[in-house]
């Protein structure tokens, strides 16, 4: 005897069935991207949309031993033990290089796919780690009882403009730390994920009815979307809808990730470092593959450190480990996504709470100082050095003085790549730089 649509959905929906899934579902699996999405490997153009990325160096990155003025007599004289020479850094411009342990990002400066943005900092900054981050956190300086940050809002705008129906959460924090206070929303919980494991959804694993369950669900997403939603005549739950709603979108999610996993396997996995940051970056590289209508990702590196890029003492070898972590971690994403063409979709950003001061200290390291220069890498960057090396002599906290407002790199982010209200998220209107290229 035939099966009728209403067998089948309760048969593969019922109760007692999605009650079991339901209990196991992350709530942040469900409204995933299920309408004209495209299958992974899918040509150029896949969903259009640009993703966003960003990376927290905690603790205050040295931005003066990262992009190093190595002609500059007043940094040799201040830095007697941590200064690096000119037969040591990567040149990339006049009289700077990058960190000798950065050769990485040499090659990404040199294929087009790295900016540095020189001078980068906050108005009347703090020296404390705590307050200065909450600063770049909230995008709301001097406000200490801001709870927002500003990704969290970007979230809460983008939010509000997308079908529910169509996504499932506008961001993600991919880590090992407690979710950072930048993406802190007022109306959005924005999830964290420590692995892909997080993201599998397995129904009822190891049983037959569990198996045939997850059929019945691929089955049912593969009908028609005014079908696959529609509730079952003569059953008037709503939340028996609810339930049979989240399953089916959960599975379909949960499918997606797999599937990117297993292409990316079948095509031979990407090189990454065994760093932690390219750990975390991979399973970004990943679930954007999956398609999910996912636009934030958010990720640190320093946080589970000692000291983390507070290098008061011992900072040579202690800040050359940690910027050959970023290199090469930032260095193999990029690579792993120009190779499915999607790089062009994809910025991604860094920033620290503050740079350090110009003179070391007597423990061979450097305490807190101001600006600091930040990076931008991506398939539509312009690439190269933007803004001057801020003046060794003209100093604030010890340290250079900034001369770009960070806000104008976040209005960036938010307006001419995500193309969201900056304003709006920012408080008032910062001008954006002029880093990215025209999509091609």
């Amino acid at each position: 005897m035939p099966q009728t649509r209403r067998d089948f959905l309760k048969t593969s929906l019922g109760t007692s069935a999605l009650m079991s899934l339901g209990a196991g579902v992350p709530s942040w699996l469900g409204r995933p991207a299920l309408a004209a999405q495209p299958q992974v490997g899918a040509s150029p153009g896949h969903s259009g949309e640009t993703i966003l990325v960003a990376v927290q160096l905690a603790g205050g990155n040295d931005g003066l031993n990262t992009i190093v003025p190595y002609d500059d007599d007043v940094y040799a004289r201040n830095r007697p033990t941590l200064r690096l020479p000119a037969d040591k850094v990567h040149k990339i411009g006049s009289s700077l290089g990058l960190h000798p342990q950065m050769p990485a990002f040499k090659r990404l400066y040199e294929e087009g796919h790295l900016s540095i943005l020189q001078g980068v900092g906050c108005p009347s900054p703090s020296g404390d780690h705590a307050v200065a981050m909450q600063d770049w956190q909230t995008a709301r300086p001097h406000q200490p009882h801001c709870q927002t940050g500003w990704l969290g809002r970007a979230v809460d705008n983008a939010y509000d403009a997308y079908d529910p129906g169509e996504v499932n959460v506008p961001a993600v924090f991919v880590g090992q730390i407690p979710r950072p206070l930048t993406l802190n929303a007022e109306n959005v919980v924005v999830p964290s994920l420590r692995s892909l494991k997080q993201y599998t959804l397995h129904t009822m694993p190891g049983t037959a009815g569990g198996q045939a369950h997850g059929r019945r669900l691929t089955e049912l997403a593969q009908l028609p979307r005014d079908q696959r939603f529609a509730s079952v005549p003569g059953e008037k739950s709503p939340t028996l809808d609810f339930l049979r709603r989240s399953s089916l979108e959960a599975h379909a999610a949960s499918q997606r990730v797999e599937a990117a996993v297993q292409a990316q396997d079948s095509a031979g996995a990407a090189a990454y470092p065994p760093f932690q940051l390219a750990h975390n970056l991979r399973i970004v590289a990943q679930l954007i593959r999956a398609e999910l209508g996912i636009r934030i990702y958010y990720t640190e590196l320093g946080g589970n450190e000692p000291g983390g890029f507070d290098t008061h003492a011992n900072q040579r070898d202690n800040h050359g480990a940690l910027l050959r972590q970023l290199s090469e971690s930032v260095a193999a994403f990029v690579d792993d996504l120009k190779r499915d063409r999607l790089l062009d979709r994809v910025l991604l950003m860094t920033f620290s709470e503050f740079g350090r001061t110009v003179k070391e200290n007597g423990r061979r390291g450097t305490d807190h100082g101001s600006a600091a220069p930040l990076f931008l890498a991506g398939g539509r960057v312009k690439g190269g050095l933007v803004g001057e090396h801020p003046n060794l002599t003209d100093l604030e906290n010890g340290g250079q003085k900034f001369h770009t407002d960070f806000r104008r790199v976040y209005a960036t982010a938010l307006q001419r790549w995500l193309g969201f209200d900056s304003a709006s998220d920012l408080g008032r209107e910062f001008q954006p730089l002029d880093v990215l290229n025209a999509e091609r």
